[in-house]
């Protein structure tokens, strides 16, 4: 959503400005920037501040932040997971551990009436060999209601408990399998049905949802809403040796889908920091 910008007014130019006026205006512009990127969506409840990506001890340490000018690669010390749908069937989970995968997204649900029928081999098989796991709903805006797809995914797998190996369930949105790429929606009302699952999944669970969407559909079917970065953490799909530009509101991203193909089942994945900072994540 747009916000609009405050006027600005003319004022006399001081025939000696001092530097204290610079420091002045400097201050203010920082506090202006501050209560702006403190704003969340209309109507999102706020959530607890996400980890801070200059921090040196947060979960995105080790990583190129927008605007740095260094390109956004796999760094050493990220942790490698992956994720799986039906497609997959049954997982050796054993052997995805041997290859490296620390943690796993599992597809639970789709619309209001699909249930990955692999999702208790792969959910309970990840778990079983350490792996820390989570569930992801596939979207369907054009079916029905956000809230009606958040609670269908909690209902069927999709929820999140304070156990220190849970992953906060992830929303996929993204182009549209079956038909129209936006589903039909304009940009208003896609960003009011994203809001519509992400505050119903937050009523039912205690967190917001991992948003994983691509760049360019995202820009295009949320009209580059920036309101969902300070409450959802980004799951961004792009595959190839850097990330590239971001979705529209976010500055960092804390999962990263970069192939299809490699040593693991699925999606290759790449979380933002390493072991330590992914349990602080999930806590």
């Amino acid at each position: 959503m747009l916000r609009a910008r405050s006027d600005h007014r003319r004022r006399r130019r001081p025939r000696r400005p001092r530097r204290t006026f610079g420091l002045l205006c400097a201050l203010l512009t920082a506090a202006a920037l501050t209560s702006g990127a403190a704003q969340a969506a209309p109507g999102v409840p706020r959530a607890a501040p996400l980890l801070d990506p200059r921090d040196p001890d947060g979960a995105w340490a080790g990583y190129s932040v927008e605007g740095t000018g260094s390109p956004r690669s796999l760094p050493a010390g990220g942790v490698a997971g992956m994720d799986v749908s039906g497609h997959q069937g049954d997982v050796d989970w054993a052997k995805a551990w041997a290859d490296g995968a620390r943690f796993a997204y599992v597809k639970a649900t789709e619309g209001t009436g699909f249930r990955n029928s692999s999702f208790a081999q792969q959910y309970a098989g990840s778990h079983q060999v350490g792996m820390i796991r989570g569930a992801y709903h596939f979207a369907l805006p054009d079916r029905s209601s956000g809230a009606e797809q958040a609670n269908f995914f909690v209902d069927n797998g999709g929820g999140w408990s304070r156990d220190g190996r849970t992953l906060p369930g992830a929303l996929d949105i993204e182009y549209n399998p079956y038909g129209e790429a936006c589903y039909g929606l304009d940009p208003v009302a896609m960003s009011r049905w994203i809001a519509d699952f992400s505050n119903t999944y937050h009523a039912r669970t205690g967190r917001f949802p991992v948003i994983y969407t691509t760049t360019n559909w995202w820009n295009r079917c949320t009209g580059a809403n920036p309101d969902f970065a300070p409450n959802n953490p980004l799951w961004i799909a792009r595959y190839g040796p850097q990330l590239g530009q971001l979705p529209a509101g976010w500055g960092f991203h804390t999962i990263w889908q970069h192939s299809d193909r490699g040593p693991l089942p699925g999606g290759q994945d790449v979380f933002n920091g390493d072991l330590q900072q992914l349990r602080r994540f999930i806590s």
